[in-house]
């Protein structure tokens, strides 16, 4: 469900602008149509035009509406404080609390008369609140500043004993606060992490709403949340990835961080509706290695690496949930160390890790974002190395190798169980452009089996 991004303040001030003598209303009018196509608020679209500084604009409420403007660059907040205000809260409504002086909470906003954000906080905080004026992405910078552990769902050692450890044990307790229930969330990953599970699926049953491991293309019953806690674990487990928790009737994807000992892991999340109620689907994402760390000799580094510096087209296969998006991730972390002058982009539907030196993109459908629209305006940025998520169809694999031509190096994956079933599929017309493109393949058997093959290998098999 998309989310209309709108500034109330500046919604109902802004033919102030005009009477100011700040803006034309004519501008007025086209600041409005481009906040509406883009999908931002009237301010920005000002901003972003060239029309009006932040500044200026900052100053403009502070004057008309009495409310103090504070600069956030250099400020230091009291982190007691944080916890008046949760940080899907203070993500949505771009607010941040500063300090508490007695019954009085004072709390940095962009949208200053966004009345439901403050009567919503007042209601948690159970205080007064003053706000004080802030620019927006000061504010989104500070709140991914402390509200990082909040991010990350707190920490998950892996010290245990999987074979002894079991999620269930955080039902235990009668609390049904936040805080118990992202224990709860906290203790599930925790296993499916010591089992080495990579795919969590969370259903309706008989006797609540079921917690299923998938392992090795089998489905492991690993419990029930009781249903009296069902709705508030669902609305937490939403909030942690930045869905809307009060949808439920379309889809929703996400992204999940957590840590398990010191290191970061994402798992992407997706909703779906059925007649028995939200189905949510969890995949586990592992931290990429470097290459050298997967591909054991040199000979076949050297060929993966020839690849990457080439026009062409690199092929990762495997069966599903045999690691070819790790692998993929690897391979753009060694071309971005390699050549920092390289411009590498990838188009994904969700971001399993931010690397460094990589334009990543997320696709976005709600907004008409596709890989349709997606790879018509992707040229316009030159790109050296692109990596596609999930190609298809033949046009798409025909457009894609096409950029080949134009001296680009293509980074696709390919689903096969295994050489055969690799062979039969690229025997269908369908590929022969592609087939005839590939520079390298890189075929993943199993985490210890890693075949490669260069262009001329490639060539032969495959024929």
């Amino acid at each position: 469900m998309e989310t209309t991004v709108t500034n109330k303040t500046l919604e109902k001030l802004k033919y102030d602008l005009v009477r100011a003598g700040l803006v034309p209303y004519e501008t007025i009018e086209q600041a409005e149509e481009i906040a509406n196509a883009q999908n931002i608020n009237i301010g920005q679209a000002l901003i972003n035009s060239g029309t009006l500084s932040e500044e200026t604009i900052l100053k403009f409420l502070e004057a008309k509406l009495h409310i103090p403007y504070v600069n956030l660059e250099d400020y230091t907040l009291d982190k007691k404080c944080l916890k008046y205000i949760n940080f899907s809260d203070a993500k949505r409504y771009r607010i941040i609390p500063l300090f508490k002086i007695e019954d009085t909470l004072t709390v940095a906003m962009a949208d200053p008369l966004d009345l439901f954000a403050v009567d919503k906080i007042i209601e948690k905080a159970e205080c007064s609140i003053e706000p004080v004026i802030s620019s927006e992405a000061s504010i989104l910078k500070k709140i991914d500043e402390y509200y990082q552990q909040d991010i990350t769902v707190g920490e998950i050692f892996t010290t245990s004993d999987s074979s002894e450890y079991d999620w269930r044990d955080e039902l235990h307790s009668e609390d049904l606060s936040d805080e118990h229930i992202q224990k709860i969330i906290r203790a599930i990953l925790k296993q499916a992490i010591l089992e080495n599970v990579h795919e969590v699926t969370f259903q309706s049953e008989n006797d609540g709403f079921g917690v299923n491991f998938k392992k090795n293309g089998e489905i492991l019953n690993k419990g029930n949340i009781p249903s009296v806690l069902t709705s508030s674990f669902v609305a937490r487990l939403k909030t942690l990835a930045e869905l809307d928790p009060s949808v439920s009737e379309v889809p929703q994807l996400g992204k999940l961080n957590f840590k398990v000992d010191d290191i970061t892991v994402i798992a992407s999340i997706s909703t779906f509706p059925t007649i028995m109620g939200e189905r949510i689907f969890l995949k586990i994402y592992k931290p990429p290695k470097a290459l050298n760390k997967i591909i054991n000799t040199d000979k076949n580094l050297s060929t993966i690496r020839q690849a990457l510096t080439t026009p062409g087209i690199i092929l990762v296969c495997g069966s599903p949930l045999s690691g070819k998006t790790h692998i993929i991730y690897s391979l753009l972390l060694e071309a971005a160390a390699k050549d920092k002058n390289k411009n590498i982009m990838t188009l994904e539907s969700i971001a399993k890790y931010n690397l460094q030196g990589v334009n990543q993109c997320e696709l976005n459908e709600n907004i008409g974002f596709n890989m349709d629209k997606a790879s018509r305006f992707i040229e316009f940025q030159s790109p050296d190395i692109i990596y596609l998520e999930g190609i298809k169809t033949k046009e798409s694999f025909d457009y894609f190798s096409s950029l080949v031509f134009d001296n680009k190096t293509i980074i696709m994956e390919f689903l096969a169980n295994n050489m055969q079933d690799l062979r039969n599929k690229m025997s269908f017309s369908d590929f022969e452009t592609l087939k005839s493109l590939i520079s390298c393949m890189i075929f993943i058997h199993s985490k210890d089996s890693i075949e490669v093959f260069d262009k001329n290998t490639v060539q032969k098999y495959l024929a």
